[in-house]
């Protein structure tokens, strides 16, 4: 593991900030490092200056979706995401019940900010209870429900912190970068670390972008120049959001990093990739993936190792340096590999993509091959009711004139999705929309369906999925299509039905139990501080007690050389160090250290020859414990009066505490100065 632990100039370590950056719509091979057409300089610097993915994937291949696993490093369907979100329309958001990279972050002493396209579910007069950026672990946020209306230019649908902005001025991707920059000064002199969560609406239509940029690219009434453009103006927006970063500390305080929510839903944006925004083939899915993290991250790698949004939590959790949280993760911690400890990610479950509305519905992949598979069934929609308001469109635009100037670098289907500049074809391309959406009607039947068509390719030798290898390799396609199955069963099993009519599952959970989830039923500051530090408490294979307590030792020693040891309130210098002397075994100890009986981790041992007291909850004030000590079991031990009130003072953070003040334990941990001696 890499250092993680800051130095300041004015001497405070701290965690390092992170940064993700995220596109809307933006195609594998839009921007300059990946080969595209658009002029980049900003963020093929950062790819320059870090590593670049050529095999990084979105969440999913739509919107909403995508944006769950990122935050929660969990499969969509698991937080009852199905499709992109309608609020006005749909129950669907994401669950208060769900942990998100935000929460984790916040709960360990992060800063957070959200400030761009949310999509997630906000509040609308229908349902009214949905969740906001604040309640998923955002100190403050500034967004947009869903799109920048009417256009990127000018958009007058943000919210601050539940509070409607109004009509604004500018592009924005520049509004969103004006924020975050604004909230960054306002961090200047805090001590905490921070996490800006910066989500740009570009290059989703409805499009806009300056005239300048557009004419780079071509006509200003080009929808492929203008699409360029908006990408070219993120890109500058972004490298006035780096020249900030850089005034308010060294680069190596920061972890940024930047993908895309979904591949382009521009055909000649995903390279020689089939599928665009909306499938689960390659087009849809595969996006840019580019880490940034001077002197932790080699400059100029590239890597064709397969990795994606789902990733991302348990990456952070690994590069800062925190647990991760105790609930199904079907991401990795790709941290080793990004700093170079390993060359090679290790997966416990292959990437996975499931989108139900999709063609096809579910896709893996599995080191260099890829399955994908369709739903099997017809999506009940109105097929009839679409056709007919297709139609109602494309006349509409022949009768007036303007059907190849609205179609012009595309394609009449595209623009369905992408949007018309006139008014009354947008009315009806709305209805169109709503005609397409997912229903939560849908969703009993979905739960009961079976797949059909798997298909089998090669990525390496075919990453245009261009030939199915079901045929030739059948005992692979059998053990990619058992797993498949595995893991979209898992995944639906856990999904919400939003149609049932049930309580949403926000309520469901005790706040008090939900950032901070442990296997153990202990409850102590103790527990609290072997959960902070990753500190193992059961042997491994053929370890002896005496191994796992020299393993602790070692683990607290390069921590403290790291100065990434934290305490709650209740343990602290004092009790640290008693817990290191319980551990310790040197030859003046008549038995070897105090672990060897007394064992974690219920720090008793239940099965020998003669009972061994657990120290849990033994409130011994200090002149009874050192009687205890100097009974005929302890007598042989070589300890002084100053190692006995260590130890007595780490049995007192053996108290039981109730869930919510554990939480709190975590909450209020400092990190432990370990420079000169330890008191």
């Amino acid at each position: 593991m890499c250092c993680v632990m800051m130095q300041r100039a004015h001497g405070q370590q701290r965690l390092p900030n992170v940064v993700l950056l995220l596109s809307d719509d933006l195609g594998w091979q839009d921007i300059g490092c990946y080969g595209g057409p658009v002029e980049t300089p900003h963020l093929d610097r950062l790819a320059a200056e870090g590593m670049r993915f050529s095999n990084f994937y979105s969440g999913a291949a739509v919107c909403s979706p995508s944006r769950a696993v990122l935050l929660t490093g969990r499969t969509n369907l698991r937080s009852g995401i199905y499709s992109w979100i309608n609020d006005n329309e749909q129950r669907t958001h994401l669950p208060k019940r769900e942990l998100t990279l935000a929460e984790h972050l916040k709960a360990n002493g992060y800063a957070t900010a959200h400030f761009g396209k949310w999509h997630l579910g906000t509040p609308s007069s229908k349902y009214p209870n949905k969740a906001n950026p604040n309640d998923h672990g955002f100190d403050d946020w500034f967004a947009t429900a869903n799109n920048a209306n009417p256009s990127h230019h000018n958009p007058n649908n943000f919210v601050r912190n539940n509070a409607r902005v109004g009509p604004l001025e500018g592009y924005a991707c520049d509004l969103v970068v004006d924020e975050a920059i604004h909230w960054l000064s306002s961090q200047s002199q805090s001590e905490a670390p921070f996490f800006l969560n910066v989500w740009f609406h570009e290059p989703h239509a409805p499009l806009a972008a300056p005239p300048d940029l557009v004419e780079r690219y071509g006509d200003l009434s080009d929808p492929a120049a203008i699409y360029s453009a908006t990408i070219a103006n993120t890109d500058r927006a972004i490298g006035r959001l780096l020249d900030k970063l850089q005034g308010i500390g060294q680069p190596d305080d920061t972890l940024i990093i930047y993908s895309s929510d979904n591949g382009s839903y521009r055909a000649d944006r995903v390279g020689h990739l089939r599928g665009t925004k909306g499938s689960n083939y390659e087009g849809g899915i595969r996006v840019p993936g580019i880490f940034h993290w001077p002197k932790h991250i080699q400059a100029g790698a590239r890597t064709s190792e397969p990795a994606g949004l789902v990733d991302i939590l348990a990456t952070v959790c690994g590069l800062v340096g925190l647990k991760q949280p105790s609930v199904q993760l079907d991401g990795s911690d790709l941290s080793n590999f990004l700093t170079g400890v390993t060359n090679k990610v290790t997966r416990k479950q292959p990437l996975f993509w499931f989108l139900p509305l999709a063609g096809p519905a579910v896709a893996m992949r599995d080191g260099r091959y890829s399955m994908v598979a369709y739903r099997d069934g017809i999506i009940p929609k109105d097929h009839a009711a679409i056709a007919a308001i297709k139609q109602q469109i494309e006349t509409l635009l022949r009768n007036r004139g303007t059907f190849e100037t609205e179609t012009r670098g595309s394609t009449f289907a595209k623009q369905l999705f992408e949007g018309f500049a006139d008014r009354d074809a947008e009315k009806l391309r709305g209805q169109f929309i709503r005609l397409n959406q997912f229903h939560e009607s849908w969703i009993p039947k979905l739960k009961q369906g079976t797949f059909t068509r798997f298909e089998l390719y090669d990525l390496q030798q075919d990453p245009s999925q261009k030939r199915n290898l079901s045929t030739q390799f059948p005992r692979l396609h059998a053990r990619m299509k058992a797993e498949l199955q595995r893991i979209a069963a898992s995944a639906m099993q856990e999904a919400f039905d939003w149609s049932a009519g049930q309580p949403i599952p926000d309520q469901a959970v005790d706040p008090a139990a939900r950032v901070h989830r442990l296997q153990s039923t202990f409850r102590s500051p103790f527990d609290a501080f072997l959960y902070l530090n990753r500190i193992p408490t059961d042997t491994e294979s053929g370890e002896t007690s005496e191994d796992l307590a020299g393993r602790i030792l070692g683990r607290l020693a390069n921590q403290e050389g790291r100065i990434l040891v934290k305490l709650p309130p209740g343990m602290g210098r004092s009790a640290y160090q008693g817990f290191k002397i319980a551990l310790e075994n040197d030859n003046q100890l008549h038995a070897g250290r105090c672990l060897n009986c007394h064992r974690l981790p219920h720090l008793g041992k239940p099965i020998s020859d003669q009972t061994i007291p657990s120290l849990r909850n033994d409130f011994r004030a200090i002149e009874e414990f050192k009687a205890i000590m100097a009974d005929a079991t302890h007598r042989g031990l070589a300890i002084d009066q100053q190692d006995l009130q260590r130890l007595h003072a780490f049995t007192q953070t053996l108290t039981d505490v109730s869930d919510a003040d554990f939480r709190n334990l975590i909450l209020q941990a400092a990190v432990l100065d370990t420079s000169g001696e330890l008191e």
